[in-house]
């Protein structure tokens, strides 16, 4: 317990400022326009009443989005290391990664709408579209930039093929890898917003969007507010299994 105020403590207090804050500019004083930014007294009922309904739209955020971004992880850590280890397939294909990964996602929708044979898969291509490129990225330049020693030494004691991958090139790019992977996991809660708004029935994102399209702002803010809880604990277990891969860095 004492672990967890020492590292939260101060999270905490800023967190409470800022609920302190909000409360003065909008139930105390009205400061704020009072329709676009009710009050706590009624955004926590509302919250409180649409537990259900946000609990099932998490489980199906998570079914549109795990499935997008393991793939995303995969072929981008895959296609990486690839890439990375030859010198040829980097010019050949890093000019052409610069011009297409800065495209964003979000224009790929009408195109996917029109390609893919459902909504849900075209919600799951511009998730996975904005996952791969940083995951991508950040493994190329991981493998790139390993020390030349490391591969020295692995060539001295005999380390080839598979076996070099995994006990020397991996390890030494997990850091870009996660900086990469960490990167794509944000990004990719951005997007399943956006992909929720035309590819689903139910989730997190499409909850937000329901009721801001009938001007509900009270369960519109209970939305972000959830989302946000789901957001920083998954980041948070993302953290942790950073530290426990990375426990040689010495970072905690």
């Amino acid at each position: 317990m004492l672990l967890l105020v020492k590292k939260y403590g101060w999270s905490l207090v800023l967190l409470i400022l800022l609920m302190v804050l909000f409360e003065i500019a909008t139930d105390l004083t009205g400061w704020l326009e009072p329709v676009l930014f009710p009050g706590l007294a009624k955004i926590l009922p509302e919250l409180k009443r649409s537990i259900p309904k946000l609990l099932q739209g998490f489980v199906n955020s998570m079914g549109l989005l795990l499935p997008s971004y393991l793939l995303a992880l995969v072929l981008g850590i895959g296609g990486g290391v690839l890439v990375g280890s030859s010198r040829f397939l980097r010019g050949v294909l890093m000019p052409i990664f610069r011009g297409i990964s800065p495209i964003p996602p979000t224009m790929l929708i009408p195109y996917a709408i029109a390609i893919l044979p459902t909504f849900w898969l075209s919600s799951a291509f511009i998730i996975f579209a904005g996952a791969f490129w940083p995951i991508l990225m950040g493994t190329i330049h991981g493998v790139v930039l390993l020390e030349q020693r490391y591969l020295d030494n692995a060539s001295t004691l005999g380390l080839r093929g598979f076996r070099l991958y995994g006990k020397v090139i991996l390890p030494g790019a997990m850091p870009m890898i996660f900086s990469g992977a960490g990167m794509a996991l944000v990004f990719s809660f951005i997007l399943l917003t956006v992909a929720e708004m035309f590819g689903a029935k139910s989730g997190m994102g499409h909850f937000i969007q329901y009721h801001a399209d009938f001007s509900d702002y009270p369960k519109v803010l209970a939305g972000m507010l959830f989302m946000s809880l789901v957001i920083i604990l998954i980041m948070e277990l993302f953290d942790l299994l950073q530290r426990r891969v990375l426990h040689w860095t010495g970072k905690r």
